[in-house]
């Protein structure tokens, strides 16, 4: 959209979240507050975002570096009116200014995008978001007359006992015409008990212009639920989760729990993939088809190709070819490419390695620093041993290699095409292609040896 600002205000100390951690920074599903209302804000359409810093405000500032964002500080908590005060020389004369709040994560752009079409069909010079509630106590009442139209905004301890049972509530979310809203902010006075500037008071004084003031109702109230303790972040934060789940769903993946399954949005599944409960997708990853993840895996910013099974592993900046199957307790470590028709096997850890198609690490097997070819079978207890305590080695296994079990492989070291290492073998040169390595000592048999 054109011409369509927005003021962020996050200043507030948020005291009841009990956490060293300025509010905003908290974070829902996988992503602070206030970048998900910043992703928002530029979703709907807006070209310039202002943020209204306070408490912690250069910690909130060092968490957006890179976002095209303004800033601009609250120094004294003086109420929501004196926080827009403070942005100004942000606001344009003919511009809309949609005012948003950092801890109110849940909002969707589509729904924001049809206040501001509203906001302006209507002619308004604000307009409010509003929404019916079963419980008022606490909100702003929007009042309205006979005809529907808006005649105020009135605080619930303010209001009569008739103007109480009114459930239209008054979300905080407004989009001003920028004129209005700097004209009305100049008039805005605090004479009241706790001698602070509140925005709302300034819906009177535009309305006192002569100028359009009204209300649109939003279909869901839940978008509009603010964030002040940690039972209030869980309930956004099972909002959002509930969300992603629901869309995936309905893109064809099968979530077998989604009570039970936590899944990052951004996260991309493919259709006829089986997720089941307990599963943790985090980050950049990426599922394909048809494949199986879970119980209990944790994958965060993984590319998984079609029909790959995943059971009981955390997996973390890899990748795993198609056909392969993970797990159960396996361990994937950044770096590592795991190719197609695999077999990581239970108790395998793989870090910082390429892993060619068709090979076998069936169990209890650590491969590091590793460039592994295709068809390549590891026995039980296989370790390629990388570090020496000052540097680490790669180890090189080419196609068709067979190891024993109980193997130690001390890089660097090669294993040369078609090579078989003999079990409980320790290996520290190189093997010749279609060679046998043995390096243990001859087996030696004292009878009697125990009786003495």
């Amino acid at each position: 959209m054109d011409n369509i600002s927005a003021v962020i205000l996050a200043a507030g100390e948020g005291t009841r979240m009990k956490s060293k951690t300025p509010k905003v920074l908290h974070k829902v599903v996988g992503k602070t507050m206030i970048k998900r209302v910043i992703d928002t804000a530029f979703n709907m359409g807006a070209g310039k975002i202002c943020v209204v810093v306070g408490h912690g405000g250069e910690e909130v500032k060092k968490s957006l570096e890179g976002f095209n964002v303004s800033f601009r500080e609250q120094k004294e908590q003086l109420g929501t009116g004196h926080a827009v005060m403070q942005a100004v020389d942000f606001i344009n004369d003919g511009d809309d200014i949609v005012v948003l709040y950092g801890d109110t994560p849940l909002i969707k752009a589509e729904t924001l995008k049809k206040f501001v079409d509203y906001h302006r069909s209507e002619g308004n010079s604000v307009s409010i978001v509003s929404a019916m509630v079963d419980n008022p106590e606490g909100y702003g009442h929007i009042i309205r007359d006979k005809n529907g139209s808006f005649v105020k905004n009135i605080e619930h301890k303010d209001a009569s006992a008739e103007e109480k049972l009114v459930n239209e509530i008054n979300t905080g979310i407004y989009c001003f015409k920028g004129k209005s809203l700097k004209k009305a902010l100049g008039m805005l006075k605090n004479d009241n008990a706790q001698g602070e500037y509140y925005l709302p008071d300034t819906l009177a004084i535009i309305l006192g212009f002569g100028e359009k003031v009204n209300a649109m109702a939003a279909q869901d109230v839940t978008e509009f639920l603010g964030v002040n303790n940690r039972v209030q972040l869980y309930e956004a934060e099972s909002i959002m989760r509930g969300r992603i789940n629901k869309e995936l769903m309905l893109n064809g993946v099968t979530i077998l729990s989604p009570d039970n399954t936590y899944i990052d949005d951004g996260v991309e599944i493919g259709a006829d993939t089986v997720i089941y409960p307990g599963c943790v997708i985090e980050g950049n990853t990426i599922i394909g088809e048809n494949c199986a993840v879970g119980p209990n895996s944790r994958l965060t910013n993984m590319k998984i190709s079609d029909n790959v099974q995943i059971q009981y592993t955390v997996a973390m900046d890899s990748e795993v070819g198609s056909g392969t199957k993970v797990g159960p307790f396996a361990y994937i470590r950044p770096n590592s490419k795991i190719g197609e028709n695999i077999k990581i096997g239970d108790f395998v850890e793989v870090k910082n390695s390429v892993i060619g198609n068709g090979t076998k690490v069936s169990h209890l097997t650590y491969i590091g620093d590793s460039d592994v070819g295709e068809r390549i079978n590891f026995g039980c207890g296989t370790i390629t041993v990388n570090y020496d305590g000052k540097k680490k080695f790669r180890t090189t296994i080419e196609d068709d290699v067979f190891i024993g079990c109980n193997a130690n492989l001390v890089a660097p070291v090669t294993l040369h095409k078609g090579s078989y290492v003999a079990a409980g073998s320790t290996v520290t040169k190189d093997v010749p292609e279609k060679s046998l390595a043995i390096a243990r000592n001859r087996q030696q048999n004292i009878e009697g040896w125990t009786k003495k």
